[in-house]
């Protein structure tokens, strides 16, 4: 693997959009979706994408599963496009594929897919921002890492998202595809400005504001 700091982009500015993975049920949270967890007052989904806009990605795109109709009436999502997932029960791979899918239908070609988790507060606008500027390419493959560690967020550049949709089924996401292709990714350090943490049980609540 490759490490970095975070590279100068382009001359000509490339389209790197946010992609939100926000559709899980919560299971080990008692069923509740986590899209729709409390967060400094609001729900979580609202926070996630907060960090994202901040962090730099005009273009944002949140794929919603669990409780789908509830957040889009809930959550205050101006100018984000909403993807449903009907198959997020299967797991991150559905929710992968069809946020892929949609940021291919834009209408202004996108060049790279900025991929973030809304369970994961802990990651704020700084490593958004530090991933955002490893895009070299529409092949560039960058993820934020933590001592060390491949974590969140992850850029996939748009030459690549056909292989990775192929190959992202269940739980896996892109997990596959980025240990095939471990030698490409471009690992920018994010240790000294985010905390990597999951929001799955309910000892992972005391995250939360």
């Amino acid at each position: 693997m490759r490490y970095a700091l975070p590279m100068t982009r382009e001359t000509e500015e490339p389209l790197v959009a946010g992609l939100l993975l926000a559709a899980g049920g919560g299971r080990r949270l008692g069923g509740r979706p986590k899209a729709l967890l409390t967060h400094r007052g609001r729900p979580l989904v609202e926070h996630a994408v907060r960090v994202l806009r901040e962090g730099g990605c005009e273009v944002v795109h949140v794929v919603l599963g669990a409780a789908a109709e509830r957040v889009r009436a809930e959550a205050r999502l101006p100018g984000c496009v909403l993807v449903d997932n009907p198959d997020w029960a299967e797991g991150m791979g559905s929710s992968l594929r069809a946020g892929l899918a949609s940021l291919k239908a834009e209408a202004l070609p996108v060049d790279a897919a900025l991929v973030s988790l809304v369970d994961q507060p802990g990651i704020g606008p700084a490593a958004v921002d530090r991933v955002r500027a490893a895009y070299g390419s529409r092949g560039t493959l960058a993820a934020a890492s933590y001592d060390g560690r491949r974590g969140h967020p992850v850029l996939f550049g748009a030459d690549r998202w056909a292989a990775i949709a192929a190959g992202a089924v269940g739980d896996q996401g892109a997990r596959d595809y980025l240990k095939a292709h471990r030698d490409a990714i471009t690992l920018v350090d994010c240790s000294d400005v985010a905390e990597p943490y999951d929001i799955d049980t309910e000892a992972d609540l005391v995250h939360l504001e």
